[in-house]
């Protein structure tokens, strides 16, 4: 075994070795050591000098370390640095034994006994003063500053202080308050480090830049970015200079506080000086960028922490797996939870409720769903919001069963379900049609002290008109006002909706309740559905109608009424709203042409308004051919291949449909590789009945 002689760990004196020096010869004495070993000089007794303490530490490092205790990194150790020197002394040596006992690093090993006692005696003078009166008559400042320095407990460390500065004289007595204030650091008790800070300037000590950075760094680990802004302007009224290391934390503090302005001039300012900046600050800096909706300025960011060797943390993960959830990036998440996995690490709970978030907000189902039950597998339980999250999204994609799952598995972890969750699952179960289930979470909802809010109600009324359930809309609608909840637009085109499923008889009642959400709706609908000789009224009540309400619902609102009026036989009132709608810029590039082909895009209409535009284009075609036009090759119409999510029929499968009714050849051109539905006609004189069908998914 090899002792290394001399030197604290700390770095923080260095005293004398009288031991291993010879009294007999002042000159410097060599020691060669074998085996490769460099040979170290000793210098005399007359030539050493004690170093002065100086614990300038790196307020980055300190912060990151003591800050992020608890932030995992992929090997599970952290790095320290030391300057120590060491002489290395042959083992076989009589005199081994006697140089180690002599050595400093047994006294400091002592030393920090002394703390640990210390930390654990009860806050008074006499307990204080009866563990350190064994260090005997000569205390050493050093020995002041490594027994604070690894001392946790702020009320004896606080007492500790006063013993020493009351027996010693320190030739920088700013230094044993450094390491006192960085004990109320480890606690995270700013309070208590700025009433320390106030006592030495009234002893007349001198701050210097370690008392501020420490400070500083106090204020960032109690959350209190404010407070480290606060200090941080301070310095310059103590004759003091922020170092290179310190400006870079302030990048953080600043983000934190709310100041992006000041915060990203200090970034920008730190790339110019290649200023080290941690993984904490880059964190901070990604977080701003995200909040500001630069999303792309969050990638930059990543990239550049890389590209400096910073190593990002669990912390900078998942602050930029949240940006790419805010920012509807699911695929970027993807990539960057791989590369986060690959470099070593273990997902946290937040790293999985970014995903989540992420995931549920861009409606990724199956990506959603394999992180929840790999969460159920680990034992990592959810919060309300997580829940909610995975339950809209569900309701958004159909996965009724899904959902059913999750909401058992919400109720049997303890959580409870608040107005979101019944308004999420009344959603699923009116989509899809089960009334009595829709009506049993309503009362469950009702028995947990939530009342219905519009969404809900919205959705029964849905699932009631799905149900022909007439006089149940009626109700709903009525129970809405009595709450004193003001229809909606989408409340409005639910309503409309549920009119072009209802029988014609029951019409006129609905008619009544639209007339109560919306007077001005209600009137075109009552137009609408009314006797022949009020076309040219209803195109300018409709005009009318269309320009006081929302941009949102515009389109709900126009395809609903073309519905109607198919399914009234309504042929010229539906075609005078497809026209008004072109006209109104509601539908937008449902033509094109090219000299190959011709085509009729229906993917954002309804099924009543797709047939309506088809009729309307193949009339223009037949003028086209009676006017000796020539056609192109390929005349194709764009349905789109989905399903509806509560349903087995998509626009697709309408149209195959309604061309079989007309008896028109079709068949399928397995060769097109795309993603649409297509109908087309490959003869050299077509008329509209000769279309072919060609349909490819992927």
């Amino acid at each position: 075994m090899a002792y290394n002689l001399c030197f604290s760990p700390s770095s923080l004196y260095q005293p004398l070795c009288n031991s291993i020096l010879s009294s007999r010869d002042p000159k410097p004495r060599y020691f060669n050591f074998s085996s490769g070993l460099t040979s170290f000089q000793l210098q005399s007794r007359t030539s050493l000098q004690i170093t002065r303490v100086s614990l300038q530490d790196q307020i980055a490092q300190e912060a990151t370390q003591e800050q992020d205790a608890n932030v995992q990194y992929p090997d599970g150790k952290r790095r320290t640095y030391s300057s120590k020197s060491y002489a290395w002394v042959n083992p076989n040596s009589p005199r081994a034994s006697q140089l180690k006992k002599r050595s400093y690093d047994t006294r400091y090993s002592s030393l920090v006994k002394v703390a640990e006692a210390l930390d654990s005696s009860n806050p008074s003078d006499e307990d204080v003063c009866n563990i350190l009166s064994g260090l005997g008559g000569r205390i050493l400042e050093q020995d002041a500053v490594v027994i604070i320095n690894n001392m946790s407990n702020p009320e004896t460390a606080l007492l500790a202080l006063r013993y020493f500065t009351e027996r010693l004289t320190f030739d920088r007595e700013s230094i044993i308050y450094n390491v006192t204030i960085k004990v109320f650091r480890k606690c995270k008790d700013l309070d208590g480090a700025e009433k320390l800070f106030e006592e030495m300037l009234q002893r007349g000590v001198k701050p210097d830049n370690a008392t501020f950075s420490t400070i500083l760094s106090c204020a960032r680990m109690s959350n209190l970015p404010n407070k480290a802004v606060e200090w941080f302007e301070k310095m310059p009224s103590f004759g003091l200079s922020p170092d290179d290391v310190t400006y870079s934390a302030m990048i953080d503090a600043y983000g934190r506080a709310g100041n992006v302005e000041k915060a990203l001039s200090l970034y920008d300012h730190a790339r110019t000086e290649k200023w080290r900046i941690d993984a904490v600050t880059f964190s901070t800096l990604i977080k701003i960028y995200g909040m500001s909706g630069n999303f792309d300025g969050c990638l930059n960011v990543y990239e550049e922490m890389k590209a400096v060797g910073a190593k990002p943390n669990m912390v900078t993960y998942n602050t930029l797996l949240d940006a790419m959830g805010r920012a509807k990036r699911p695929w970027q998440a993807k990539k960057i939870y791989k590369e986060m996995i690959g470099n070593g690490f273990t997902p946290t709970f937040g790293t999985y409720a970014a995903l989540l978030r992420a995931y549920g907000r861009a409606r990724y189902g199956e990506d959603a769903l394999v992180v929840y039950r790999e969460m159920k597998e680990k034992g990592i339980g959810l919060t309300e919001v997580l829940y909610n999250t995975l339950l809209a999204m569900c309701a958004d994609l159909g996965y009724v069963n899904e959902a059913i799952e999750i909401f058992e598995d919400m109720r049997s972890s303890g959580t409870n379900p608040d107005s979101w969750t019944f308004s999420s699952l009344i959603t699923i179960f009116s989509c899809s049609g089960e009334v009595y289930k829709a009506e049993n979470m309503l009362n469950q909802m009702l028995e947990a002290g939530f009342e219905p809010n519009i969404f809900v109600l919205t959705s029964l009324i849905q699932c009631y008109g799905k149900a022909q359930r007439t006089d149940d809309v009626v109700r709903t609608l009525n129970r809405l006002l009595e709450l004193g909840i003001t229809p909606d637009g989408r409340f409005c085109g639910c309503l409309l909706n549920v009119m072009t499923q209802t029988p014609r008889n029951e019409l006129g009642k609905l008619a009544e309740c639209i007339e109560k959400a919306n007077s001005k709706l209600g009137f075109v609908v009552k137009l609408l559905i009314a006797e022949k000789g009020t076309e040219g009224n209803f195109k300018k009540e409709a005009a009318e109608l269309f320009d006081c309400i929302g941009s949102d619902v515009r389109k709900a609102f126009c395809n609903c009424l073309i519905d109607l009026c198919v399914n009234l036989d309504m042929l010229e009132r539906a075609c005078d709203l497809l026209d008004l709608g072109l006209t109104l810029e509601i539908y937008t590039d449902l033509q094109s042409k090219s000299s190959n082909q011709w085509s009729l895009h229906l993917k954002s209409l309804s099924s009543g308004a797709a047939l309506t535009a088809l009729h309307v284009w193949i009339n223009e075609l037949s003028k086209a051919v009676e006017s000796g036009e020539n056609l192109p090759p390929l005349l194709g119409i764009n349905t789109g291949h989905g399903k509806h999510k509560y349903s087995d029929k998509g626009l697709a499968a309408v149209f195959e449909s309604h061309l079989k009714e007309l008896n028109a050849p079709f068949h399928e051109a397995p060769d097109k590789i795309i993603c649409i539905a297509i109908y087309s006609y490959t003869q050299s004189k077509p008329n509209w009945k000769s279309f072919k069908y060609i349909s490819k998914q992927k």
